[in-house]
This record gives C-alpha cells, structure tokens and sequence, in this order.
C-alpha cells in the first residue's frame, strides 16, 4: 500500500492508448477512441437487472419497454456527461469531488461509493453463482466460493493492458447479445405487439412499482466514476478541435455500447413477454424459476443453457469494471493505491460473506432478496455521484467552452430528480415493510437517523457546489509548492549491496553498482542459491550448486580486490526477494543494485516479482538496472 500522488487518473494505463498518431488510418484513429463506453455498459446488464426484466416481461408482456428506453436515454446522458469531465478537465468524478468539497463530506461520499461498489459486486457473485448452478447443477454454496478465483482473471487481464481487457469485456457482451438473440428467435415474439410496448403506459401499482426498479436498477453509480476515468485512456490533441473530436468519438461509442446494453435489457423482458405473459405464467420473477421453464415452455435444452452462459458471462464483465472502479474511486478521493489483486480480492470478500452466510442460515430461497437488497443500496449512492457531476460539468470557469448549454442543464437535473425520487420511494417502501414488524427499537431508530444523515448529505452536495463556486477554478495544489534547489545534499554511498545471478548480465550490473559509489565504499555481492536441497537445508547445504555459486561469489570478490575495491561475499538459501531482504538488511546496506529482465504478464506469475517485493521492504535507494 502506498500514498498516491499524481493527479492522473489510472495512472497506470494513462493516455496508453495513442489516438493522435498521424501515420495510422483514418479508421483506425476513430476505432481507437471506441472502448470505454463497452466497459461501462456491462453494467446496465448485470445479474441485478435482469430480475426486474424478468418480472416486468412476465407479468406485463410488452408493455414496459418503453421504461427500459426511457432508462437508456437517461444513461446515455449522464454518461457523455461523466466522459466530458474526464475528457476536457482531465479529472474523473472522484478526483473532481475531492477537489471541491470539504474533507469530511469527502470522507463520506468515498464510504457510500465504496458502499455501492461493494453491493453491485454482491450481485455479480450472486449472478455467477446462479449461473455456474444452473450450468452445471452445482450447488449455490460452491458457485459463490468458486468467484472468488476471477481475481485472478483480472489480475491476468490488466497485465496485458487496456486494450486486451476491452477486447475481453466486449467479448463476454457478444456472447450474451447473442445467446438473447438466439431464444429471441426461438420464442418467436409478435414484432407488432414488442412494437406497442413503446408506447408509454403504466396499466396499475404493480406496473409503477416494477417500473421504478427498472429505472432505479439501470443507472450505476460507479459506472460515472468509471467513464470519467476510461476515457482518459486516450491520448488525445488538447487543442479545442483535438478535444471537440474526443467528445464526439466518444458520444458515439456510448450510444453503440449503451444500445446493445438496452438489447440485452430489452431481450430479457421481450422473452419473458413472449414465454411466460403468453402461457399465464405471470408469477415468474426469480432467474432461477425462468431457466427452468425455458426448457418447458420452448422445448428446447439449447435456450435454458445459453441463459446460464449469458448470466455467467453478465456477472463476470461487472465484476471486473467494478474494480476499476474500485481502484479509482480509493485513488481519486484517498490518493491511495493498493495492488490491484489484494483490492479485488478483498472486494470479492466482502461480496462472498453476506451471500455465504446468507445461504448457510435460509438455505438457497431468498437468494432473490440479497439481489434486490444490492439494488436497493446502490440506489442510496446515485444521488451523489449524479449531481457534482452536473455541477462540474456545467461550470463554465473549469469546462470553458464545453460546458453544457443551459437547456442540458434543465434536462440533467429533471433526470437527477425523477432518479432520486424514484430511488428514494423504493428505499422508504422496503424501510416501511421493515417498521409495520414489531419490535426492533434499536434498528428503528438507526434507520431514522441513517435517513437524516442521508438527506443533509444529499442537500449539502447540491449546495455546497453553489456557495463555493468562486473557487472551483483556482488551481487546486495536488504538489508542495517548489522549492529551491540551492541546498541539494548530495548522497555518499558507504555500503553498496549488488544482487547477482551468475548470468552475462553480472558485469553490467556490477559496473552501474560501482558507479554509485566512491573510493570509500565497500561493496557487498549477494546470490541466493534456490536448489531444492538449499531450500531445505540452507547453510547447511553442501550439494554442487550451492558450493559452485560460493566459488563464483569468491571469484568476483578476489577481481574487485585486485583493483583495489573492498568487497565481500554473503550467500542465501531460499526464497530470493525475501532472502534478498534480509542480507541487505543484516549488512547495513545503503543501497541496493538489482537487475530487472523485463518479463511481464503470465512471467511474472510464474517467476515472481522480486523487485517489487525487495523495494517495498527496504527503506533504502533501491537502483533498477534493466538487463
């Protein structure tokens, strides 16, 4: 773990992704800029969504279509809005809140971000592990345990870079647009009656009620956090046409991305329709309960197979663009990073233990209502992601040219608030279900005071912004101010250890090891040998290797004394970051020579780490040489 302090945003595969190279096709230039809006769509068709499809198609065959439209249309502008801070401020929505609001409102946006992150992965968990049951007949206890291990997956994916990983989520988004596809076909729906469904109408309640969570399941909030930081990927001209290009490519690339994610929404309410409206079978509002009557109702095994692959494929692209978001939420309000992996996994952790203890305590039939419960949580968060971000982007001191004209304004803030309101309502319905049971006085009153803190919170974001916008286009001090460099204190190594492998590149790590130094140092050459037996036996081992590498230690040794240099030998047995370590340390080193041999990827996997390892245990100037 360790203090972050660029003001980048994913700094590690920032502006990777050259869309300004002259030489290149007009096409691909174009095709360069698509990419991020696939990574965000995946999130309006997460196993979260598909229990209100499923529940709106079956017990009202077309007629809500037109909501789940009308929820595209309203993520498809807030998106662009998220993209156009990121593309012209270079800020994403994180860094944005940070810069603007006061620590302690920082402090709790940060905790209901996480909050979201942390309910939407539940669904992702819940999702794959329905699907790896229905796929394989495995018990639900085992799928959820089973995801843990697309930590590894991810961690996989991001060492091949960005754009492997946007090729992998599209990928996953093809395969579950065209298992839909396909049971669309095999359903045979009447395109006339999908037609009227357009057609805006709330026949009752339960319509309204249905309505609500579609619109309420559709907008994530990480999903801004995560497209104002994706789109700085691109390395783009900064110049007003540079910019005006960017904005454009990527409005595109979200409305292509977010309408194939309205397909997938659609295709599960219009099967549902077509399915289960059409036989009578209107209770059907649980994913486990449509799988199985797929297979009845279409007769045909191929249709309930590919919904499992579609629902495993749908939980396993959220699952990694939730922990980007992750990362760049921790990044952008904490400037903190830690390893991709230990966040993922610890993300995954606490996603797993409500889902386990859940099916442990209820066994496997109110899985339904952990899924409604994320919705439910995410739901809480939206507000607050949504408003600074139109705040943001509507400031004309921070946006110039590019902030949004008065009449997107209006249109923005009359979607945050049929959003809010909508997801408001469902949260003091599921809050008045809870205070009709008696008893509970405790957890009564905390919901109370949860909901005040709730509501002054939301109306200090929508203030705050107001009262302090004089401010919002000072520069904000991301670094110490400059300080003179008249006094520089220039470093004398006294003790320089140098880690070799008895491979050609010892010389050229040697040389760049005396480099540092001067007449005075002394120099320690550390090996570690790894045989097997070193392993087991360490100084006690006298198997060849080990008295062959001492020979070779010596023999460096007696050349450096010849020239004059003091120098000494130490050997270690083992693991060699670790013992690497420990040498250093037990000498007294100032500094440390190393050599990098530039594998990456599954390498790296395979062989290790070390330099990272050795740096982030020493305290000491640690010199990389590249072999």
């Amino acid at each position: 773990m360790n203090r972050h302090h660029d003001d980048i945003s994913l700094s590690d595969v920032h502006e990777t992704i050259d869309t300004t190279i002259p030489h290149r096709a007009f096409w691909r230039r174009i095709l360069a800029f698509f990419g991020p809006a696939y990574l965000v769509s995946v999130g309006y068709m997460d196993p979260g969504n598909w229990a209100t499809d499923l529940a709106g198609g079956s017990q009202f065959g077309y007629t809500l279509i037109w909501v789940l439209l009308m929820s595209n249309l309203m993520a498809l502008l807030l998106q662009s809005l998220s993209a156009r801070l990121g593309i012209v401020r270079r800020r994403d929505l994180a860094q944005a809140n940070r810069e603007t609001y006061p620590k302690s409102i920082n402090i709790a946006l940060y905790l209901l971000a996480e909050v979201a992150i942390a309910a939407c992965d539940l669904a992702e968990v819940l999702g794959m592990a329905i699907g790896i049951q229905l796929l394989t007949g495995m018990p639900l206890l085992w799928g959820v345990l089973i995801t843990v291990l697309d930590t590894f997956l991810l961690l996989f994916l991001q060492r091949l870079g960005m754009r492997k990983m946007e090729a992998f989520i599209i990928g996953l988004v093809f395969i579950i647009g065209m298992s839909f596809l396909v049971e669309i076909i095999m359903a045979k729906p009447d395109l006339a009656e999908v037609a009227t469904g357009f057609v805006p109408h709330i026949p009752n309640k339960t319509a309204l009620y249905i309505a609500i969570g579609i619109i309420g399941a559709t907008v994530m909030p990480h999903n801004l956090y995560l497209h104002s930081a994706l789109v700085q990927t691109r390395k783009i001209k900064r110049d007003k046409q540079g910019i005006k290009r960017a904005l454009k490519l990527n409005f595109l690339d979200s409305l292509i991305a977010l309408n194939l994610a309205f397909f997938v929404n659609a295709a599960i309410l219009v099967l549902a329709a077509a399915v289960f409206f059409k036989t009578g079978r209107t209770d059907v509002a649980e994913i486990k309960t449509a799988h199985h009557l797929l297979d009845q109702l279409l007769g045909s095994k191929i249709a309930p197979t590919l919904f499992a692959i579609a629902l495993i494929a749908a939980g396993q692209s959220s699952t990694v663009t939730g922990t980007l978001a992750g990362q760049i939420v921790m990044e952008g309000y904490l400037r903190l990073r830690i390893n991709p992996w230990v966040r993922r996994l610890l993300t995954r952790l606490i996603a797993i233990i409500p889902a386990v203890v859940v099916i442990l305590i209820n066994g496997e039939n109110n899985i339904d209502s952990l899924l409604i419960l994320s919705q439910v949580i995410l739901s809480i968060q939206l507000g607050f992601a949504i408003i600074p971000l139109i705040h943001f982007v509507s400031d004309k001191k921070t946006m110039g040219s590019f902030a949004i004209k008065p009449v997107i304004q209006v249109i923005a803030w009359l979607i945050t608030s049929v959003l809010v309101y909508l997801n408001i309502s469902m949260i003091i319905g599921q809050a008045h279900d809870y205070f009709i049971i008696p008893g509970n006085l405790f957890w009564k009153i905390m919901i109370v005071l949860a909901g005040l803190v709730f509501i002054i919170l939301l109306i200090i974001s929508i203030i705050y912004p107001l009262v302090k916008k004089k401010e919002l286009h000072v520069p904000i001090e991301l670094h110490p101010e400059a300080v003179s460099l008249q006094t520089l204190s220039i470093p004398s190594y006294k003790r320089i250890a140098a880690a070799l492998d008895f491979s050609q590149n010892d010389q050229r790590l040697l040389s760049h090891a005396l480099g540092q130094g001067n007449s005075g140092t002394s120099y320690v050459l550390i090996h570690i040998v790894e045989s097997v037996s070193a392993r087991i036996y360490e100084n006690e081992s006298d198997d060849m290797e080990t008295e062959k590498d001492k020979e070779h230690l010596a023999f460096y040794v007696g050349q450096l004394k010849e020239k004059g240099i003091h120098a000494e030998a130490l050997i270690g047995f083992g693991e060699r970051a670790k013992e690497i370590v420990r040498l250093v340390k037990k000498t007294g080193a100032d500094m440390l020579v190393i050599g990098a041999h530039g594998h990456t990827g599954i390498k790296d996997i395979i062989y290790g780490e070390t330099i990272n390892t050795v740096r982030h245990e020493l305290k000491i100037p640690v010199l990389v040489v590249n072999l």
